[in-house]
């Protein structure tokens, strides 16, 4: 797994780790060390067309749409095996390009990375369609066809994991993909599709296109007329802006957006359980995810031990070098993420907005965000209402059931929530009345793909995973045919 030279990370096209067309570049930053790590071709749109047109030519004409379902498992599994291999590696560069610990990357996002190659690779092999019998004579059964070039723009936060959830289901299903890593986190990208190649994977079936997004490669990728599905994970206002892009053709696409979700806690809960999974869900990666539970509602009979608690958990998290394998918390993915992050910290002021309990910026490392908890803030607060997307929680207390979902719901998001309680009547009961695409009870960030996954309203359209991602990488198709001779026109338009 080679590059041109040892700090230089190309697009990837038709096979082919390439400058883009003007030669120009780009650096990824480490946040820890303050500098360029890597350079980065930097793509327009003679790259973008470059990379739709390898995807197209190799959809068109090549030979992996055309392969069994086996084949292309086969490579994909192998492809597993070499991101297994090349952990090590695929790790470090996620950890170096945002700050991720690395050891979190290794432990948990490579593996997973591979897994999800693996579960879409056999799924797609057997994936049953139907067959529906007629009694006029006909035969009609149903075909999962590949939908064809796939445009798949992957956010920073968890690069190589997010983006396999995006393209192990296309490719498994025969599509060919242009990738469109954040400009943040670009690095791993080059590396997968490296071994994309030396796992066997034809040329231009999976293709990486670097570069920013507004009035760059990532805006001239969704509006090329060569794209036939778009997948983005992202924030919500660059999703909105995809979606007018993707209207003009009407591009199917599929959108994970932001979140802001809330952990209910009640009284009847295992306390220290539910303490453990929510400092799990607000601190995880810093809290720069878009599942996390920023927003934590606590029964009043238990919110004091609770926040205790809760409070002892975030103060006990250590922060640091994400190279260190005692790291729990690196710094944030840059100095203008920090900066943002800190804005809300700023605007706390003991009144409505909040106030600061713990956490807050590292007074000893200007790069490092401790583990924060707000208390006291008024439900129109900033902190409750916008996505921090850093590690800020706040902690509130409720008091009726109906209160709690009807605050945890009192928002434009509607991405997930948790409940914790050993009330399974009332597990059942929020589950329901939660507006989300999911629901942990009692955990967090249990991801099954055979489940859908996706949000509502500012979280996103659509839903992949298992059978969910069949359908939006594929095109189904109904085939009818007449095997008794016995139809006549007379039956054109006729229900059965």
């Amino acid at each position: 797994m080679t590059g041109q030279d040892e700090d230089f990370y190309g697009h990837v096209i038709d096979g082919k780790e390439t400058e883009s067309e003007d030669g120009r570049r780009f650096t990824s930053v480490d946040p820890w060390q303050g500098h360029a790590w890597a350079e980065v071709a930097e793509g327009g749109p003679a790259d973008t067309d470059r990379a739709v047109g390898a995807a197209r030519q190799a959809f068109d004409t090549g030979e992996w749409p055309r392969m069994g379902h086996a084949a292309r498992g086969r490579i994909l599994h192998r492809l597993a095996a070499l991101i297994e291999e090349h952990a090590a590696e695929l790790a470090a560069a996620d950890s170096r390009d945002m700050g991720r610990p690395r050891a979190q990357a290794l432990a948990k996002d490579v593996p997973r990375a591979a897994a999800n190659f693996r579960f879409f690779a056999d799924h797609a092999r057997l994936t049953a369609a139907e067959h529906l019998p007629a009694d006029n004579g006909t035969h009609v059964y149903t075909r999962y066809e590949p939908a064809g070039v796939v445009a798949a723009i992957a956010p920073w936060n968890f690069p190589l994991m997010l983006e396999s959830w995006k393209i192990a289901p296309a490719l498994a299903h025969g599509n060919t993909v242009v990738l469109k890593p954040a400009e943040q986190s670009p690095v791993s990208a080059t590396l997968l599709a490296r071994l994309a190649l030396d796992a066997g994977m034809p040329p231009g079936v999976l293709n990486v296109l670097h570069g920013h997004g507004p009035a760059a490669a990532g805006e001239f990728l969704v509006s090329h007329p060569g794209v036939d599905r778009i997948t983005f994970t992202g924030e919500s206002a660059t999703g909105r802006a995809i979606a007018r892009a993707a209207a003009d053709r009407l591009t199917p696409l599929s959108l994970e957006l932001g979140g802001k979700a809330a952990s209910l806690v009640f009284a009847d809960s295992d306390l220290d359980r539910a303490v453990d999974w929510s400092v799990t869900a607000a601190y995880t990666n810093a809290g720069q995810v878009c599942l996390a539970g920023s927003r934590v509602y606590v029964e009043r009979p238990v919110y004091d031990a609770f926040l205790e608690r809760f409070t002892a958990a975030a103060d006990a998290l250590r922060t640091g070098d994400p190279a260190d394998p005692g790291t729990d918390i690196g710094p944030l993915s840059s100095a203008e993420h920090h900066a943002k992050v800190r804005g809300f910290l700023d605007r706390l002021d003991g009144g409505p907005e909040g106030r600061l309990l713990t956490g807050g910026p590292d007074p000893g490392d200007p790069r490092l965000m401790r583990p924060t908890v707000v208390v006291d803030a008024a439900e129109e607060a900033a902190v409750l209402r916008q996505e921090i997307f850093g590690p800020v929680a706040t902690v509130l207390p409720f008091d009726t059931e109906e209160e709690a979902v009807a605050r945890a719901n009192a928002t434009p998001y509607g991405l997930n929530a948790m409940v914790f309680t050993e009330d399974l009547r009332r597990a059942h009961r929020t589950a329901a009345a939660l507006r989300g695409g999911t629901v942990w009870v009692n955990c967090f960030f249990v991801r099954d793909l055979r489940a859908p996954f996706g949000g509502v309203g500012a979280s996103g359209i659509g839903r992949e995973g298992g059978t969910h991602s069949r359908e939006f990488f594929t095109e189904p198709k109904a085939v009818v045919m007449d095997i008794a001779g016995a139809v006549g026109p007379e039956a054109t338009g006729a229900a059965r």
